[in-house]
C-alpha cells in the first residue's frame, strides 16, 4: 500500500511540477523584458493576502532567503510597481505595499495571457476546469499548513 501510495503521489506532483515549468515559460513569454514570474508573484501575493508585508514575511511565504526577496523587492521598487514604508509597529522593519502601477501591472500581466488561455479552453471547458479548482486548492492548503509544522 505504502509503495501505491508513494507512486501516485509522486505522480501527482510530478505533473504539477511540469505544469508549473510550462505554464512559468509560458507566462514569462508574455511579461515585460528583465521581469520575471516571481516579481508578478509578490505582486499577486500582496493583493491576495494583503498589502504592508515585511520582508521576513513574504520570504517566509515564497520560502526563500531573505536576501532573494530583498533583491525581488528592490527590483519592484525600482520599476515603481511597490512601495517599501517603515513599520509604525516596529521601526527597524519595512513593509511592503503594492503601488497603483503594480496593481495595473498584474492586471495586464493577468490580461497578457488571453491568447495562451484561449488556446487551453478549446481543449479544456471551463466548466472542467472549475471541477479542477477545489481539489488543487485543497491540496495546497494542506500542503502550506504540513509546511508551517516543519
Amino acid at each position: 500500500m505504502a509503495d501505491q501510495i508513494n507512486t501516485t503521489f509522486f505522480r501527482l506532483f510530478n505533473e504539477i511540477g511540469i505544469i508549473e515549468q510550462l505554464s512559468r515559460t509560458m507566462f514569462e513569454a508574455r511579461l515585460p523584458k528583465g521581469m520575471l514570474v516571481s516579481h508578478f508573484s509578490v505582486l499577486n501575493h500582496l493583493i491576495r493576502v494583503a498589502d504592508g508585508r515585511t520582508p521576513l514575511e513574504l520570504a517566509r511565504a515564497f520560502q526563500v532567503a531573505k536576501t532573494t526577496m530583498t533583491h525581488t523587492i528592490t527590483t519592484l521598487e525600482k520599476h515603481g510597481l511597490i512601495e517599501v514604508r517603515p513599520n509604525p509597529e516596529d521601526k527597524r522593519s519595512k513593509q511592503v505595499w503594492i503601488s497603483p502601477s503594480g496593481r495595473e501591472f498584474r492586471d495586464q500581466a493577468i490580461a497578457s495571457l488571453s491568447p495562451d488561455f484561449e488556446i487551453l479552453a478549446e481543449k479544456f471547458s471551463i466548466d472542467k476546469v472549475r471541477k479542477m479548482l477545489p481539489p488543487i486548492s485543497e491540496l495546497r492548503a494542506v500542503l502550506d499548513v504540513q509546511r508551517g509544522q516543519s
